[in-house]
């Protein structure tokens, strides 16, 4: 029998990934990051130079990070306990963008959290591998978190009866984060965010805004 379903982004909505990774960035490899900066283009910033970082060695960075460093990130206040909770009522997918190689890794971390979750992979807007899952679950409703923007408009057009939720669960720059134009609600907070969600899963699905079809994202 078909359940609810929640589909959710970790970094910054499960465990914390910004800070972590600037503290790591500022110890072993001389960078600075100013999390106010929009994008990585500009964020990271070489200390002796002042000069953006390359884009490629940004990218190396990443990887380097999720390689051997995920066991900095710890879970963002409240959101073990909601999601547990949840896990009650709903099944649980974590829809991550990390590389396949991270997947069993990212897997594992969420577990040594308490939270043994499907975690699936993916690179690039989050609306066609959301829309495959839920076509595998085929749940009564459906609830998608995370804290970017453009997933948010991606999972519009690509499932757009689908509750969507933009949650920034890093305090030092959810204030710099603007809302989300294509989420139904902003909630920054897990307790809060924790209520929202049962209730739309309560609802039922969220009626379709046709006009998004006149979008275009990947």
């Amino acid at each position: 029998m078909s359940r609810p379903l929640i589909i959710t982004d970790c970094d910054e909505v499960l465990l914390h990934m910004v800070v972590p990774f600037r503290e790591w960035l500022d110890e072993h490899h001389d960078v600075h990051f100013d999390m106010r900066e929009r994008g990585f283009a500009e964020a990271l910033r070489h200390k002796d130079s002042g000069l953006p970082l390359e884009r490629a060695l940004v990218w190396e960075l990443l990887i380097g990070f999720f390689d051997t460093e995920m066991h900095r990130q710890a879970p963002i206040s409240g959101a073990v306990e909601a999601m547990k909770r949840l896990g009650t009522q709903a099944d649980i997918v974590v829809l991550t963008n990390i590389t396949e190689r991270h997947q069993q890794q990212r897997h594992e971390q969420l577990a040594a959290h308490g939270l043994d979750l499907p975690v699936q992979w993916n690179q690039g807007g989050k609306g066609p591998p959301l829309a495959k899952i839920v076509a595998h679950y085929r749940p009564t409703v459906a609830v998608f978190i995370d804290d970017l923007a453009e997933h948010h408009h991606s999972v519009a057009i690509h499932a757009p009866d689908i509750w969507r939720l933009h949650l920034v669960g890093e305090p030092e720059i959810a204030e710099y984060v603007e809302d989300a134009a294509y989420a139904h609600a902003r909630i920054d907070h897990w307790a809060a965010a924790e209520a929202w969600i049962s209730q739309r899963l309560a609802q039922g699905p969220v009626a379709i805004d046709t006009s998004l079809n006149n979008g275009v994202i990947s």
